[in-house]
């Protein structure tokens, strides 16, 4: 191909909301990616047995609602629907206790006996404006629209999580509902800003829900990449990028890759303190991920665990946090935070009539090559007695072989890099301009960009107004 105004190497959900939005300002894209399929962490696969379609990477997407870009896309004439668990999250306690983050907040407060109150104080006035703080959250860091808003947002979500639970709440359900949504982050629940992260899970889970893509994750990226056609663009699979100069010759280059993998492949293109700077950029905890396929729901003690599309296993705050600080010190934890997802309960077209598929994974060191399969499943049938005879057949994925399987994902890490407070301001190099490089048509459009990690293509959509004005105006 000849002409064309950018290239984007990496079809992730990043690479392709790069492609789109350059596409929809009538310039001329090719992306290309390495693998046979696009999608990067958006894939689904018979990773088990015949007719079980399991999450590759991403499963449960709140961000695809809540996203600025993705909201103004028409995914769904493309293929995509997104489907809802009758409770979004359920957190288990032990026995027929479980904290429950049901679609509407007063539900939950209700739940949560002399902590509702507080929580109604705490969430309510920010699910009332969800729109407006995931705007804010979801773009580069500047001072912001809503002041105000992120004034009353900010000065609570700057807390670890261990002192916002504690310190509003009484109660173990409260406190380990805000727990287990902080330790998406990756982070020790004891550090900043890990309360902010617990609020924004907690505030889309009430405005938008965590759904799942009908028929698998693989859904987002083929309506993504169905669209991108629409307009004009090529796709190109099945061809590993190893150095910028085999690329054609185009006015922008945008890459959906981490630091690491920009140096190696456009390092000759730009300067050494900028390498350098990139050399310096951190990575976070890997994951250890199963997959299975079983004969049977989960029998979950708690009632509302059956009905929940995501499920918290782990105990009390006290328990999560000490899981998270043996990972962020380097140590495998004993009793791990597992994050289990059950997209069969209320998608049937993941699974043969009868069966089901269950997803998980744990925080562990990054690059870990331990076995964490025996741990994973002591904790779930901690809290579900009877769901290892309910295993037909599981796939396994450690830190280490998550990287092999995708390359941006080092040491297992699956948001592109440590998203503290200095990893989410300087992401990946202190700048005003993220995405762009000193070179003038060079451009990263990965998760180690703002606003991170999370299927809501912020990063590739930035980027590529970054290149619009840049390099295409």
């Amino acid at each position: 191909m000849s002409g064309l105004d950018a290239v984007v190497v990496g079809a992730g959900p990043n690479g392709l909301a790069a492609a789109v939005t350059l596409a929809r300002e009538g310039a001329s894209v090719l992306v290309i990616e390495r693998d046979r399929e696009i999608g990067g962490g958006t894939r689904s696969a018979e990773l088990t047995r015949p007719g079980f379609v399991h999450d590759v990477c991403s499963a449960i997407h709140p961000l695809v609602l809540a996203s600025p870009f993705f909201r103004n896309l028409p995914l769904a004439e493309h293929g995509l629907e997104m489907v809802h668990p009758e409770i979004p999250l359920a957190h288990p306690l032990g026995g027929d206790r479980a904290a429950v983050l049901a679609r509407d907040v007063g539900e939950t407060a209700a739940g949560l006996a002399g902590d509702g109150r507080a929580y109604e104080r705490l969430y309510r006035p920010l699910v009332d404006h969800w729109a407006e703080v995931a705007d804010e959250l979801l773009r580069r860091v500047r001072f912001p629209h809503h002041p105000l808003l992120m004034a009353r947002f900010g000065l609570t979500g700057i807390r670890s999580a261990e002192g916002l639970a504690t310190s509003r709440f009484e109660g173990d359900e409260a406190r380990a509902l805000l727990g287990g949504l902080a330790a998406h982050s990756m982070l020790s629940l004891d550090k900043s800003p890990t309360g902010g992260f617990g609020m924004f899970l907690g505030i889309l889970a009430h405005a938008v829900g965590w759904p799942a893509a009908s028929g698998g994750s693989s859904a987002i990226a083929s309506a993504l990449g169905s669209y991108f056609e629409g307009l004009g663009g090529t796709i190109e699979t099945g061809r590993e990028v190893g150095s910028i100069d085999d690329l054609p010759a185009a006015r922008a280059y945008l890459l959906d890759v981490t630091p690491r993998q920009l140096v190696a492949i456009a390092g000759s293109r730009l300067p050494g303190r900028y390498r350098e700077s990139l050399g310096r950029f951190r990575y976070g905890p890997g994951v250890f991920k199963i997959d299975w396929a079983l004969d049977g729901p989960v029998p979950w003690s708690a009632e509302a665990c059956r009905k929940a599309g995501t499920v918290h296993v782990g105990g009390t705050l006290d328990e999560l946090i000490a899981s998270e600080k043996a990972v962020t010190s380097g140590r495998v934890p004993e009793r791990p935070y597992v994050l289990v997802a059950q997209q069969s309960l209320f998608d049937p077209s993941r699974a043969p009539t009868g069966g089901h598929t269950l997803w998980a994974y744990c925080h562990v060191p990054a690059g870990s090559g331990v076995d964490m399969t025996e741990a994973i499943e002591a904790q779930i049938e901690r809290f579900a007695p009877g769901f290892q005879a309910l295993i037909l057949d599981r796939s396994v994925r450690s830190a280490a072989s998550m990287e092999s399987h995708n390359p941006n994902h080092i040491g297992g890490d699956i948001n592109g890099g440590i998203q503290d407070l200095r990893g989410h301001l300087f992401r990946p190099v202190v700048s005003l301009d993220p995405y762009s490089t000193p070179s003038r048509d060079v451009y990263i459009c990965s998760s180690s960009t703002p606003p991170g990690g999370g299927v809501h293509g912020m990063c590739g959509h930035l980027a590529a107004r970054s290149a619009l004005r840049r390099s295409l105006s």
